[in-house]
């Protein structure tokens, strides 16, 4: 029994330590709405569907304001002659 308990320690002894930290925001596992949204607008560009990329583009400015795409969604849409969606970022909570 002592010697079980002996080498339980051991392995424990020299397992990896694992620290708690912040996951770095530029390695993400998952895509965010926003990212979604931003890659589904390209794809529609370039299958030259305008009319999606462009419903698309101000789907993600509307419900994602602060998504870090929004800005470029923002200058992208100036291709297809503007949007109604304004430029306001107040949306708590739905960042992507």
């Amino acid at each position: 029994m002592i010697a079980k308990a002996f080498a339980l320690a051991s392995l424990i002894s020299i397992a990896p330590i694992q620290c708690a930290h912040e996951p770095d925001p530029n390695v993400r596992r998952e895509d965010s709405p926003g990212d979604a949204l931003w890659a589904m607008s390209q794809k529609f560009e370039n299958e030259h569907n305008d009319v999606a990329a462009k419903e698309t583009l101000e789907y993600l400015i509307a419900q994602y304001p602060s998504s870090r795409h929004a800005d470029a969604a923002r200058d992208e849409l100036k291709k297809f002659g503007g949007t109604n969606v304004s430029a306001d970022r107040g949306d708590a909570g739905n960042s992507g």
